[in-house]
């Protein structure tokens, strides 16, 4: 059965002005109606909303969040789950509701997974976090007058490096545009090995699908539809228009990285290599700063940069969007929908939910009312300028047929990488497989 073409009203626009705007807004925009808890419940209605998401990297933090809401609500518990990382979300969501045991928040990456969950979908509409969103964010789960998700954050992704290696090798990142100036800078490196007290240049976790498969892959596959997620969801085919720079980025990683790569897991490469700077670059967005800060504040906070994957017609760009974004189970009881909707709006418009974002989560807001000033991780930092100087490229991944990205094209590339697949034959069949999924 051909999938019905839903979002045709929108495109997924991410824009540069939408970060200036959030800047400029005053926090009182987005109080809402809501009273000061964040909670329409009265006090004797006592409400258990189950959450599960995709985002391990703010689980801490995320359930101090819980603790300070259930303080102020105590008639709601809030009962919070983070499957991520090395685990397959996608899966493990579709294993929860095919138990019958559905979450009443849960995430979903775009229209893909929309479809795939919009009986379930509640519209968000009328919450006050619909009404802060910034311009293009909700464009990937809107369908007609209804809001089916609210973005968590925005976020960015490109080769973060160690300033000090960096300066101590004589190489100025500013200077790296083409391919042909980041594989010189590679070679310098690899040749100070030795000096610089490093394993290799890179740490290429080739072993999780989502970073070969997803955000490598989608800075080369972005640029033929248009940068717009919509675009590859309404396309019958992909063609690899960029596969040869795919290709050779992927190659040049491999080549200088600690090995075996298709044993190098998200852990590894961020934790015990980058952060103990071990290698001088990684492949990553501002999600891992966290892990990294844990691991070495000083080095977080003074010694991480980050710079965009050579792209040609794009230079100097980096991916940024909506990583996900909070569903609700309409078909969870009515009072349960509304405290999920309420806690919610606690999250993304209250000052304490805005101040947990900006400094705990260390998210680049979705959301008007936030004091972009604040933002001092130095990666959303450098995200935040790219995109102010509208220097992006899209997330196009949400609309890929579901799981294309991660259990056909990835898998395929660790072929490629493990010797049993031409690249060709990776292109050939991660085409035929889109094409195939496309028809069902």
């Amino acid at each position: 059965m051909k999938r019905k073409k839903l979002f045709s009203k929108t495109g997924l626009v991410l824009v540069a002005s939408a970060f200036l705007f959030a800047s400029g807004c005053s926090s009182s925009d987005v109080n809402g109606s809501n009273d000061s808890n964040g909670s329409n419940n009265s006090a004797d209605e006592e409400v258990v909303v189950d959450v599960f998401q995709s985002k391990v990297e703010f689980k801490d933090e995320f359930d101090e969040l819980v603790e300070k809401y259930e303080e102020e609500n105590p008639n709601v518990t809030i009962n919070f789950k983070a499957v991520g990382g090395g685990t397959d979300y996608a899966q493990a969501l579709k294993s929860v509701f095919s138990s019958n045991d559905e979450p009443d928040i849960f995430s979903v990456g775009g229209p893909a997974e929309v479809e795939q969950y919009r009986t379930y979908l509640a519209d968000l509409s009328d919450t006050d976090s619909a009404k802060a969103a910034l311009k293009g964010t909700l464009d990937g789960v809107t369908d007609g007058e209804e809001v089916l998700g609210l973005p968590y954050n925005q976020e960015g992704y490109g080769l973060l490096y160690n300033k000090a290696l960096f300066e101590q090798a004589g190489i100025n990142p500013d200077e790296i545009i083409t391919h042909e100036d980041l594989e010189k800078a590679v070679t310098k490196l690899d040749s100070q090995k030795e000096d610089l007290n490093i394993d290799a240049v890179f740490a290429l976790a080739a072993k999780e699908t989502w970073v070969i498969g997803m955000h490598l892959a989608n800075t080369y596959l972005a640029p033929e539809f248009n940068n717009n997620a919509i675009t590859a969801y309404n396309a019958d085919t992909v063609t690899f228009e960029k596969g040869d720079e795919m290709k050779r980025f992927l190659d040049l990683q491999a080549k200088y990285s600690v090995q075996p790569v298709l044993s190098l897991d998200y852990s590894q490469q961020v934790e015990e290599l980058f952060s103990l700077q071990r290698v001088a670059m990684i492949k990553q967005g501002n999600w891992v700063y966290n892990a990294i800060h844990e691991m070495d504040p000083e080095f977080a906070e003074n010694n991480v940069g980050i710079m965009p994957m050579p792209v040609e017609g794009y230079e100097q760009s980096i991916p940024v969007g909506v990583p996900s974004y909070w569903g609700v189970n309409k078909q969870s009881d009515e009072k349960v929908v509304q405290a999920a909707k309420d806690f919610l709006d606690y999250l993304n418009t209250s000052e304490v939910g805005k101040e947990t974002i900006l400094n705990d989560f260390n998210f680049i807001p979705a959301y008007e009312g936030y004091d972009t000033s604040k933002i001092v991780d130095p990666i959303s930092k450098g995200i935040y300028d790219y995109a102010s100087e509208g220097k992006t490229i899209g997330w196009t991944f949400s609309g890929y047929p579901t799981g294309w990205s991660v259990n056909n094209l990835a898998v395929h590339m660790q072929e490629y990488l493990a010797g049993e697949k031409t690249w060709d034959e990776v292109v050939e069949d991660s085409i035929e497989d889109w094409e195939e999924a496309r028809q069902e």
